[in-house]
Protein backbone atom coordinates (compact mmCIF):
# COMPACT_ATOMS: atom_id res chain seq x y z
CA UNK A 1 0.00 0.00 0.00
CA UNK A 2 1.46 3.44 -1.13
CA UNK A 3 0.54 5.75 1.67
CA UNK A 4 2.73 7.93 1.62
CA UNK A 5 0.70 11.06 1.68
CA UNK A 6 -1.06 9.63 5.01
CA UNK A 7 2.57 9.76 6.46
CA UNK A 8 3.43 13.11 5.42
CA UNK A 9 0.54 14.80 6.29
CA UNK A 10 0.36 13.24 9.84
CA UNK A 11 4.27 14.11 10.67
CA UNK A 12 3.93 17.06 9.59
CA UNK A 13 0.74 17.79 11.51
CA UNK A 14 1.86 16.48 14.29
CA UNK A 15 5.25 18.48 14.29
CA UNK A 16 3.03 21.48 13.96
CA UNK A 17 1.43 21.48 17.04
CA UNK A 18 4.91 21.67 19.08
CA UNK A 19 6.20 24.75 20.87
CA UNK A 20 10.27 25.18 20.76
CA UNK A 21 9.55 25.67 24.48
CA UNK A 22 7.65 22.43 24.89
CA UNK A 23 10.67 20.52 23.88
CA UNK A 24 13.40 23.20 25.70
CA UNK A 25 14.58 24.94 22.55
CA UNK A 26 14.25 28.81 22.36
CA UNK A 27 11.27 29.79 20.74
CA UNK A 28 13.13 32.57 18.47
CA UNK A 29 11.73 35.47 16.71
CA UNK A 30 12.39 34.65 12.96
CA UNK A 31 10.20 31.44 12.72
CA UNK A 32 8.18 30.72 9.16
CA UNK A 33 6.26 27.66 10.48
CA UNK A 34 4.14 26.80 12.93
CA UNK A 35 5.88 24.20 15.46
CA UNK A 36 9.12 22.85 15.13
CA UNK A 37 11.36 22.69 12.42
CA UNK A 38 12.19 18.94 10.62
CA UNK A 39 16.19 19.82 11.58
CA UNK A 40 14.75 20.20 15.50
CA UNK A 41 12.82 16.94 15.32
CA UNK A 42 15.93 15.23 13.35
CA UNK A 43 18.30 16.76 16.28
CA UNK A 44 15.89 15.64 18.96
CA UNK A 45 15.74 12.43 17.40
CA UNK A 46 19.02 11.49 17.06
CA UNK A 47 18.51 11.31 13.39
CA UNK A 48 20.54 13.05 10.37
CA UNK A 49 18.04 15.85 8.86
CA UNK A 50 18.49 14.09 4.90
CA UNK A 51 17.13 10.78 7.25
CA UNK A 52 14.47 12.14 8.69
CA UNK A 53 13.31 14.58 5.78
CA UNK A 54 12.83 11.15 3.71
CA UNK A 55 10.39 9.79 6.18
CA UNK A 56 8.55 12.64 6.89
CA UNK A 57 8.21 12.53 2.81
CA UNK A 58 6.85 9.42 3.53
CA UNK A 59 9.42 6.73 2.80
CA UNK A 60 8.95 5.24 6.31
CA UNK A 61 8.87 1.09 5.04
CA UNK A 62 11.72 -0.22 6.82
CA UNK A 63 11.78 1.49 9.65
CA UNK A 64 13.36 -0.12 12.62
CA UNK A 65 11.06 0.54 15.89
CA UNK A 66 13.68 2.21 17.98
CA UNK A 67 13.71 4.83 15.14
CA UNK A 68 9.98 5.30 15.46
CA UNK A 69 10.30 5.26 19.19
CA UNK A 70 12.94 8.45 18.71
CA UNK A 71 10.51 10.29 16.56
CA UNK A 72 7.18 9.64 18.28
CA UNK A 73 9.72 11.05 21.67
CA UNK A 74 10.54 14.22 19.41
CA UNK A 75 6.76 15.00 18.48
CA UNK A 76 5.89 14.41 22.11
CA UNK A 77 3.24 11.91 20.57
CA UNK A 78 0.58 10.75 22.91
CA UNK A 79 -0.29 6.82 22.81
CA UNK A 80 -2.93 6.89 20.45
CA UNK A 81 -0.34 9.18 17.97
CA UNK A 82 2.48 7.00 18.78
CA UNK A 83 0.14 3.81 18.12
CA UNK A 84 -1.07 5.39 14.77
CA UNK A 85 2.33 6.05 13.48
CA UNK A 86 3.59 2.60 14.04
CA UNK A 87 0.21 1.00 11.94
CA UNK A 88 1.20 3.47 9.29
CA UNK A 89 5.26 2.51 9.39
CA UNK A 90 3.72 -1.26 8.89
CA UNK A 91 1.26 -0.38 6.34
CA UNK A 92 4.26 0.70 4.13
CA UNK A 93 5.70 -2.04 4.53
CA UNK A 94 5.70 -4.48 1.58
CA UNK A 95 5.35 -7.83 3.73
CA UNK A 96 2.60 -6.36 6.03
CA UNK A 97 -0.37 -8.57 5.95
CA UNK A 98 -4.04 -6.52 6.36
CA UNK A 99 -5.65 -7.47 10.33
CA UNK A 100 -8.55 -10.35 9.74
CA UNK A 101 -11.54 -8.14 9.82
CA UNK A 102 -15.29 -9.45 9.18
CA UNK A 103 -16.64 -7.61 6.46
CA UNK A 104 -19.73 -5.60 8.45
CA UNK A 105 -22.62 -6.90 5.50
CA UNK A 106 -21.96 -10.42 6.89
CA UNK A 107 -21.25 -10.77 10.25
CA UNK A 108 -23.85 -12.37 12.80
CA UNK A 109 -22.91 -12.41 16.28
CA UNK A 110 -22.94 -15.62 18.00
CA UNK A 111 -25.98 -16.32 19.82
CA UNK A 112 -23.76 -16.72 22.92
CA UNK A 113 -22.59 -12.86 22.91
CA UNK A 114 -26.98 -11.62 22.18
CA UNK A 115 -27.28 -13.78 25.11
CA UNK A 116 -24.75 -12.02 26.83
CA UNK A 117 -25.94 -8.24 25.64
CA UNK A 118 -29.49 -9.37 26.74
CA UNK A 119 -28.74 -9.71 30.22
CA UNK A 120 -27.28 -6.43 30.62
CA UNK A 121 -30.19 -4.40 31.47
CA UNK A 122 -28.96 -1.54 33.68
CA UNK A 123 -27.45 0.83 30.10
CA UNK A 124 -27.25 0.27 26.92
CA UNK A 125 -24.96 -2.47 25.74
CA UNK A 126 -23.42 -2.72 22.01
CA UNK A 127 -20.51 -4.00 20.00
CA UNK A 128 -19.58 -1.88 16.92
CA UNK A 129 -16.62 -2.12 14.88
CA UNK A 130 -13.88 0.45 14.27
CA UNK A 131 -16.05 2.26 11.23
CA UNK A 132 -18.61 2.42 13.76
CA UNK A 133 -21.14 -0.06 12.59
CA UNK A 134 -23.81 -1.19 15.01
CA UNK A 135 -23.35 -4.66 15.16
CA UNK A 136 -25.44 -6.19 17.86
CA UNK A 137 -26.78 -4.54 20.59
CA UNK A 138 -29.02 -5.15 23.63
CA UNK A 139 -32.81 -3.62 23.67
CA UNK A 140 -31.85 -0.87 25.32
CA UNK A 141 -29.02 -0.08 23.39
CA UNK A 142 -31.46 -0.60 20.18
CA UNK A 143 -33.62 2.38 21.65
CA UNK A 144 -31.02 4.41 22.83
CA UNK A 145 -29.34 4.54 18.90
CA UNK A 146 -33.13 4.42 17.70
CA UNK A 147 -32.32 7.47 15.42
CA UNK A 148 -29.78 5.60 13.49
CA UNK A 149 -32.06 3.06 13.45
CA UNK A 150 -34.26 5.11 11.15
CA UNK A 151 -31.71 6.09 8.69
CA UNK A 152 -31.47 4.36 5.29
CA UNK A 153 -28.38 1.90 5.02
CA UNK A 154 -27.39 -1.01 7.03
CA UNK A 155 -25.74 -1.70 9.06
CA UNK A 156 -26.80 1.49 11.52
CA UNK A 157 -23.35 3.73 11.71
CA UNK A 158 -22.93 6.39 14.17
CA UNK A 159 -20.09 8.01 12.42
CA UNK A 160 -23.14 8.66 9.30
CA UNK A 161 -25.32 9.27 11.84
CA UNK A 162 -23.13 12.24 13.39
CA UNK A 163 -22.54 13.89 9.90
CA UNK A 164 -25.36 13.40 7.86
CA UNK A 165 -28.63 13.50 9.86
CA UNK A 166 -29.76 16.51 11.49
CA UNK A 167 -30.97 15.18 14.70
CA UNK A 168 -27.47 14.43 15.68
CA UNK A 169 -27.33 18.31 16.86
CA UNK A 170 -30.39 17.69 19.28
CA UNK A 171 -29.24 14.41 20.69
CA UNK A 172 -25.48 15.69 21.39
CA UNK A 173 -25.38 18.41 23.31
CA UNK A 174 -21.78 19.19 22.46
CA UNK A 175 -22.10 18.13 18.95
CA UNK A 176 -18.49 19.55 18.41
CA UNK A 177 -17.03 17.17 20.84
CA UNK A 178 -18.59 14.23 19.56
CA UNK A 179 -17.85 14.56 15.86
CA UNK A 180 -14.10 15.47 17.00
CA UNK A 181 -14.34 12.40 18.66
CA UNK A 182 -15.94 10.03 15.68
CA UNK A 183 -13.52 11.41 13.20
CA UNK A 184 -10.54 10.61 15.73
CA UNK A 185 -11.81 6.92 15.86
CA UNK A 186 -11.78 6.47 11.95
CA UNK A 187 -8.83 8.11 11.30
CA UNK A 188 -7.26 5.54 14.17
CA UNK A 189 -9.06 2.90 12.44
CA UNK A 190 -8.02 3.60 8.98
CA UNK A 191 -4.32 3.57 9.54
CA UNK A 192 -4.91 0.34 11.81
CA UNK A 193 -6.71 -0.91 8.77
CA UNK A 194 -5.81 0.50 5.36
CA UNK A 195 -6.66 -2.21 2.96
CA UNK A 196 -10.65 -1.69 4.59
CA UNK A 197 -12.89 -1.21 1.50
CA UNK A 198 -15.81 -0.69 3.85
CA UNK A 199 -14.29 1.56 5.86
CA UNK A 200 -12.40 4.03 2.56
CA UNK A 201 -16.68 4.09 0.95
CA UNK A 202 -17.97 5.27 4.28
CA UNK A 203 -14.56 8.02 4.58
CA UNK A 204 -15.33 8.83 1.24
CA UNK A 205 -19.14 9.49 1.17
CA UNK A 206 -18.71 11.22 4.57
CA UNK A 207 -15.91 13.49 2.88
CA UNK A 208 -17.94 14.41 0.29
CA UNK A 209 -21.31 15.22 1.78
CA UNK A 210 -19.81 16.87 4.65
CA UNK A 211 -17.92 19.81 4.91
CA UNK A 212 -17.72 19.69 8.83
CA UNK A 213 -15.92 15.93 8.14
CA UNK A 214 -13.85 16.91 5.60
CA UNK A 215 -12.39 19.73 7.49
CA UNK A 216 -12.15 17.28 10.93
CA UNK A 217 -10.28 14.58 8.84
CA UNK A 218 -7.46 16.91 7.77
CA UNK A 219 -6.33 17.67 10.92
CA UNK A 220 -5.19 13.85 11.32
CA UNK A 221 -6.07 13.06 14.73
CA UNK A 222 -6.24 9.91 16.55
CA UNK A 223 -7.27 8.49 19.64
CA UNK A 224 -7.84 6.06 22.07
CA UNK A 225 -11.92 5.89 23.03
CA UNK A 226 -11.94 3.53 26.05
CA UNK A 227 -13.61 5.11 29.09
CA UNK A 228 -14.94 8.33 29.97
CA UNK A 229 -18.42 10.14 30.72
CA UNK A 230 -20.52 11.56 27.77
CA UNK A 231 -23.68 13.64 28.02
CA UNK A 232 -26.66 13.12 25.56
CA UNK A 233 -30.10 14.35 24.93
CA UNK A 234 -32.10 11.24 23.65
CA UNK A 235 -35.13 12.31 22.04
CA UNK A 236 -37.43 10.27 24.75
CA UNK A 237 -36.24 11.26 27.91
CA UNK A 238 -34.30 14.14 28.11
CA UNK A 239 -30.75 14.87 28.73
CA UNK A 240 -28.50 11.85 30.39
CA UNK A 241 -25.42 11.87 31.45
CA UNK A 242 -23.74 8.38 31.34
CA UNK A 243 -20.24 6.66 31.57
CA UNK A 244 -18.73 4.26 28.97
CA UNK A 245 -16.79 1.79 28.86
CA UNK A 246 -14.85 0.52 26.02
CA UNK A 247 -13.78 -3.56 25.85
CA UNK A 248 -11.96 -4.86 23.04
CA UNK A 249 -13.10 -8.47 21.95
CA UNK A 250 -10.14 -10.84 21.89
CA UNK A 251 -12.47 -13.52 19.56
CA UNK A 252 -13.04 -10.89 16.93
CA UNK A 253 -10.60 -8.93 16.32
CA UNK A 254 -11.26 -4.98 15.46
CA UNK A 255 -14.63 -5.04 17.51
CA UNK A 256 -15.32 -3.80 20.22
CA UNK A 257 -18.22 -4.17 22.97
CA UNK A 258 -19.13 -0.56 24.92
CA UNK A 259 -21.33 -0.29 28.04
CA UNK A 260 -22.88 2.78 29.37
CA UNK A 261 -24.21 3.09 32.75
CA UNK A 262 -25.49 6.27 34.82
CA UNK A 263 -24.48 6.76 38.27
CA UNK A 264 -26.81 4.87 40.41
CA UNK A 265 -29.41 7.44 42.35
CA UNK A 266 -28.64 10.40 39.70
CA UNK A 267 -31.43 12.22 37.06
CA UNK A 268 -29.77 10.34 34.42
CA UNK A 269 -30.39 7.04 35.86
CA UNK A 270 -34.02 8.28 36.56
CA UNK A 271 -33.73 8.62 32.86
CA UNK A 272 -32.37 5.94 31.85
CA UNK A 273 -35.14 3.44 33.93
CA UNK A 274 -37.64 5.32 31.93
CA UNK A 275 -36.22 4.49 29.07
CA UNK A 276 -36.10 1.02 30.15
CA UNK A 277 -39.87 1.25 30.64
CA UNK A 278 -40.46 2.29 27.32
CA UNK A 279 -37.89 -0.30 25.50
CA UNK A 280 -39.97 -2.70 27.39
CA UNK A 281 -43.71 -1.79 26.11
CA UNK A 282 -41.96 -1.02 22.67
CA UNK A 283 -39.76 -3.92 22.12
CA UNK A 284 -41.46 -6.29 24.94
CA UNK A 285 -43.38 -8.78 22.17
CA UNK A 286 -40.34 -8.81 20.07
CA UNK A 287 -37.77 -9.65 22.38
CA UNK A 288 -40.48 -12.19 24.10
CA UNK A 289 -40.92 -13.51 20.51
CA UNK A 290 -37.17 -13.76 19.78
CA UNK A 291 -36.52 -16.18 23.40
CA UNK A 292 -39.62 -18.71 22.25
CA UNK A 293 -37.81 -18.87 19.02
CA UNK A 294 -34.31 -19.35 20.84
CA UNK A 295 -35.84 -21.87 22.87
CA UNK A 296 -37.63 -23.73 20.80
CA UNK A 297 -34.38 -23.78 18.16
CA UNK A 298 -32.52 -25.21 21.20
Amino acid sequence: MDNRAEVREFLISRRAQVAPEQVGLPAGTNRRVSGLRRSEVATLAGLSVEYYTRMERGAVSGASPQVLESIARALCLDDAERAHLFDLAHAASPVARPPRRRSSKSYVPHQSLQWALDAITAGPAFVRNGRMDLLAVNPLARAFYKDCYDMPGQPPNIARFTFLDERAFDFYPDWDAFAEVTVSILRTEAGRDPHNKELHDLIGELGTRSDEFRRRWGAHNVRHHGTGFKTFNHPIVGEMTLAFEGLEMAAEPGLTLTIYTAEPGSPSAERMQLLASWTASEYGNAVQSASERTRTDG
